[in-house]
């Protein structure tokens, strides 16, 4: 990893200060990387580390995160947690947090996995993805389930908020594909987001449409007669009159 500008010019002709790039890593995580080292975590810090990144780096209050962080203790005391989180942080190595009196926020500069996935996720749901973006090689299934075994409530947010992001993301990127005569990949997007969750309409529909623009109707008929009987077998209803009216001519 090449090292990233991460001072500003002061407009005093001093030079901007260039740091050792490091990035974090939630996903398969967490840890840091800085440059080529693998930086470990201090279990004690692993949480506040996370909280910060989860929101970007954005800045955010220090009486936020204590009152989140440890909410069963007083005020006082979740603050003096708070200090000896960062302190592990800085004592293995990991100077990333930039912390004043009243608030902390990630270093500039610093790369956030979770957050880029999450941006290529939001240029496909609103349209303004690029060629680039067109590719599975840019989704990453650990970001489904992201800090597995993780369970304060901020974190399960954040798990399912990112769920649903990458799945809307999977069924545009399906779109997009089929519509470029890329049906292999459109298929693959399709069902990765069916294999995720086997009962979500949308992902269905996503599938059996690329199948029928690329001509194969047996192929979209046997998609949407597994995803009935599969309905009917483990909640007991039917597709939508919406999906069914999309297969209707080859269903018989």
């Amino acid at each position: 990893m090449s090292s990233l500008l991460v001072g500003r010019d002061t407009g005093d002709g001093v030079a901007p200060t260039i740091e050792p790039a490091q990035s974090v890593c939630l996903l398969d995580g967490p840890y840091v990387m800085e440059d080529d080292r693998r930086l470990p975590v201090p279990e004690g810090s692993e949480r506040l580390l996370v909280f910060v990144a989860l929101r970007n780096g954005r800045a955010v209050s220090r009486r936020k995160v204590a009152g989140t962080l440890w909410p069963s203790v007083s005020d006082d005391r979740a603050a003096g947690n708070l200090r000896t989180a960062l302190w592990r942080l800085r004592c293995s190595g990991i100077e990333i947090l930039e912390a004043d009196r009243h608030t902390l926020s990630m270093r500039f500069g610093t790369a956030i996995d979770v957050v880029a996935v999450e941006q290529w996720a939001g240029r496909l749901v609103d349209g303004t993805a690029d060629a680039d973006d067109l590719s599975m090689r840019r989704f990453h299934p650990a970001a489904i389930e992201l800090l597995p075994g993780w369970y304060d409530d901020w974190v399960v947010f954040e798990r399912e908020r990112m769920r649903q992001r990458l799945l809307h993301a999977l069924e545009a990127l399906s779109r997009r594909l089929a519509d470029d005569e890329r049906y292999g990949e459109a298929i693959e997007a399709a069902m990765t987001a069916i294999d995720i969750d086997p009962l979500r309409e949308s992902a269905q529909r996503a599938l059996i449409l690329v199948h029928l623009c690329e001509g194969n109707l047996a192929e979209a008929r046997r998609a949407y007669l597994q995803y009935a009987r599969r309905l009917r077998a483990e909640l007991g209803v039917a597709p939508s009159a919406q999906l069914i009216g999309l297969v209707r001519p080859w269903i018989g």
